[in-house]
C-alpha cells in the first residue's frame, strides 16, 4: 500500500483517462461499489488459495471480543458486480455493459508489480452467451493498450472446458481437476518443470502428469507465434474427444474469427496452458502478456454461473480486468509517458513584491485562471530572485511581475524564463498572450 506523489498521480490519471475513454467508446457504463463487502459474499468465490488472501474485518463493538470477522475488503471487482446485478437487476438493462476502475486489496506478498492495494480497470458485459462478447472485450483492451503505446502485447486465449477435457484425456481424476488447474496457472511463473513438480505434489500420478504436460509441449505465448490459432486448435482437437471439449474448441475458433475484424486481429494466441486460478470461470479465459513482465497485465474470462450464486437465476457474464499497477510499471520502465506529465504544476506564477501588493496579485491571478491558465501565487514577499528561482525549479515557464508601476498603470510584466525575455501587457490581456505563447511552443 503506497503513497502517490504528484508525478505518480498524473501518470495514473493519464492511463485511467485513456482506459475510460476507450471503454466508453464501446458503450460501457460506469459503476462503483463499496470497498467493503460482507465476508460471506467473497468467501468461496476465488478458490482455496484466493480465499486465504482476503483481508477480513473483525466484528466491532460488543462482538469484537469474539475475534470473528463479518466484513472484508473487496478482493476483485467481479464478485461485487455479480452482487450488484442480483440486487439491482430490475434497475439495470438486460444487456448490462459496465466498466469499473477502483482499488482492490489482497493479503499477498509484495513483489515487482504486485501490491496489497492496487487498482483494477474492469470491463464486463452481462446477459449474453454470444462469442461476440469475448471478441469485443479483446478488441476493447487491445485498443486501450495500443493507445497507451504498447505494440508487443499478446492476448492469450483458452477455455476452461478445453482444460477440463484435456485433464480428462490425460487421466486426471475429476476430484483433482481443481488442484491441477492451480498448478497449471503457475506455468509462466515456474515453467514446465515447476508445473510438473506441482502436479506431483498435488497428488496427480506421474503417468497422468506426463501425458498432460505433453499436451502443452507446443506453447503459444507472448514470445512465440510459431502456430496460428487454427493450427493450435486443430492440434488440440487431436486430443479431445468429449462433446463439451470439442464445442469449446469451436467457440474459441469463432472468437478468434470475430476478433479478426477488429484491431485485436493478429494479437490473439490460443494457449492451452492458460488456466486462470479463479474458480468462477466457466468458459473462455483470456490473459494479456508482454515480453518483459512475468505474469500478465490483464486477464478475464466468462463466468456464467457466478451471478446465480446471488440470485434465483443464472445470468451469463464475461469480463476483462486490466491491472493498472502493472501497466504503469511497464510504461515507466519503457519510458512510455508523454514528457508533459513530468511538467510543472502551473503555467505562470504571480510574484509578490510586498504584502501590500497581495490583493492585486490575487486579482491578476484570477483573471489569468479565467482565461484558462494554471496559476499559482507565490505567498511570501521574499526577494524577487528567490521567487523566480522557485518558479524555474518547478518548471513554471512564466512569472508575472506586479510592481508599483504596473499596479498604477493597470499592466503586468510577464517574464519568459526559458527565453529570458519579458513583455508588459494590459492586465486583462495578459492571460491570452501567455496562452498564445504556450500554444506556439506546442
Amino acid at each position: 500500500m503506497r503513497d502517490f506523489l504528484p508525478e505518480d498521480v498524473r501518470r495514473r490519471r493519464y492511463v485511467i483517462d485513456i482506459i475510460t475513454r476507450v471503454y466508453q467508446r464501446y458503450g460501457f457504463e460506469p459503476l462503483e461499489t463499496p470497498a467493503v463487502e460482507n465476508l460471506a459474499t467473497l468467501v468461496g468465490k476465488y478458490g482455496d488459495e484466493g480465499s486465504k488472501l482476503i483481508y477480513k474485518i473483525l466484528k466491532r463493538g460488543e462482538h469484537e471480543k469474539t475475534g470473528e470477522a463479518d466484513l472484508a475488503l473487496r478482493y476483485d471487482l467481479t464478485v461485487p458486480l455479480a452482487r450488484v446485478m442480483a440486487q439491482h437487476q430490475s434497475k439495470l438493462p438486460r444487456l448490462f455493459r459496465r466498466y469499473q476502475i477502483q482499488p482492490v486489496w489482497r493479503a499477498d506478498r509484495p513483489a515487482r508489480g504486485r501490491f496489497r492495494e492496487f487498482y483494477q480497470c474492469d470491463v464486463d458485459l452481462l446477459g449474453s452467451t454470444s462469442p461476440v462478447v469475448e471478441a469485443e472485450l479483446c478488441a476493447a483492451v487491445s485498443d486501450v493498450l495500443t493507445e497507451l503505446g504498447f505494440n508487443d502485447f499478446v492476448i492469450r486465449l483458452n477455455d476452461r472446458r478445453v482444460l477440463t477435457a484435456l485433464l480428462g484425456a490425460a487421466g486426471v481424476d475429476v476430484e483433482l481437476h481443481g488442484p491441477a488447474l492451480v498448478a497449471l496457472d503457475k506455468f509462466d511463473k515456474i515453467g514446465a518443470d515447476g508445473v510438473a513438480g506441482e502436479l506431483t505434489a498435488r497428488g496427480i500420478g506421474s503417468e497422468a502428469s506426463e501425458t498432460l504436460m505433453s499436451f502443452f509441449n507446443v506453447r503459444v505465448g507472448a514470445d512465440s507465434a510459431a502456430h496460428s490459432c487454427d493450427d493450435e486448435l486443430d492440434r488440440l482437437g487431436g486430443y479431445i474427444r468429449d462433446e463439451a471439449g470439442r464445442a469449446a474448441l469451436e467457440n474459441l475458433r469463432t472468437i478468434v474469427g470475430l476478433a479478426g475484424g477488429t484491431r485485436a486481429a493478429g494479437r490473439i494466441r490460443v494457449d492451452p496452458s492458460l488456466a486462470r486460478g479463479l474458480s468462477y470461470y466457466t468458459g473462455a479465459i483470456m490473459e494479456i502478456a508482454v515480453p518483459d513482465l512475468a505474469g500478465s497485465i490483464g486477464a478475464g474470462g466468462r463466468y456464467d454461473n457466478l451471478i446465480g450464486m446471488f440470485s434465483r437465476q443464472d445470468i451469463p457474464a464475461c469480463g476483462f480486468a486490466l491491472g493498472l499497477e502493472r501497466v504503469l510499471l511497464v510504461m515507466a520502465e519503457r519510458d512510455m509517458f508523454p514528457p508533459e506529465l513530468s511538467s510543472s504544476p502551473a503555467d505562470v506564477m504571480v510574484a509578490l513584491f510586498d504584502a501590500s501588493t497581495a490583493p492585486h496579485a490575487m486579482r491578476v491571478a484570477d483573471q489569468m485562471r479565467a482565461a484558462g491558465l494554471r496559476v499559482l501565487v507565490y505567498p511570501d514577499a521574499e526577494k524577487l530572485g528567490k521567487q523566480i528561482k522557485y518558479a524555474d525549479g518547478r518548471g513554471v515557464p512564466f512569472v508575472a511581475l506586479l510592481g508599483d508601476d504596473e499596479i498604477e498603470a493597470g499592466t503586468v510584466t510577464v517574464k519568459d524564463l526559458s527565453a529570458q525575455t519579458q513583455h508588459t501587457y494590459e492586465q486583462a490581456a495578459a492571460g491570452a498572450a501567455i496562452l498564445e505563447a504556450l500554444r506556439q511552443r506546442g
